[in-house]
C-alpha cells in the first residue's frame, strides 16, 4: 500500500483503496446520529427542571457540533484519505466523549454544577474539530506536494 500524488491509498496494482475509510465513513455517520440522539436525550432528561426556552438553547448548543460533523462528513468524499480518516476518528471520539460526559461516565471536576458539562463539551468538541481536522488536512497537503516534487 502506499499514498499516490492525490492523496489516495492505493494497492500494489494502483487502485484506491478505499474499503476501511469507507466502513470507517458508515460508523462515523452512524455514530454522529447516535451522538446527536443521545446527547439530546440525556440533555432533556438532565433539564427537567431546566425553563423550556432555556433548554431549548442547550440543545441547538449540544448539537452544534454534531451537524458540523454530519456536514464534513457529507462533503469529505473528494478529501485526502488522512484527511478523511481523521475526520471520522474525530467524529468517533466527540460521539463517545459527548455521551459519556452527558451520561455522567467521566464525572465534571469536584465541586462544579452539573450544568457546567452542558456547557463545556460543545466549545472542546468544536475546539478538537478545529485543530485537528485542519492539521490532517496541512499534513495531507504537504505529503500530496512532496510526491508531485519526486515524481
Amino acid at each position: 500500500m502506499s499514498i499516490n500524488s492525490s492523496g489516495e491509498m492505493t494497492s500494489s496494482q494502483g487502485k484506491p483503496h478505499d474499503k476501511f475509510p469507507g466502513f470507517l465513513r458508515k460508523v462515523a455517520l452512524v455514530g454522529v446520529i447516535v451522538g446527536a440522539l443521545g446527547s439530546i436525550v440525556l440533555t432533556l432528561r438532565a433539564g427537567q427542571q431546566t425553563p423550556r426556552f432555556l433548554l431549548v438553547f442547550f440543545v441547538i448548543w449540544i448539537l452544534s457540533p454534531f451537524v458540523a460533523l454530519a456536514w464534513a462528513n457529507i462533503v469529505s468524499e473528494r478529501w485526502p484519505v488522512l484527511t478523511r480518516v481523521t475526520l471520522y476518528c474525530v467524529t468517533l471520539v466527540i460521539t463517545l466523549g459527548s455521551l459519556a460526559m452527558y451520561g455522567k461516565i467521566i464525572l465534571p471536576p469536584a465541586g462544579s454544577p452539573r450544568g457546567f458539562v452542558f456547557v463545556i463539551v460543545a466549545p472542546a468538541s468544536w475546539l478538537l474539530m478545529a485543530i485537528v481536522v485542519p492539521l490532517a488536512a496541512f499534513i495531507a497537503g504537504r505529503r500530496s506536494r512532496q510526491t508531485r516534487t519526486i515524481l
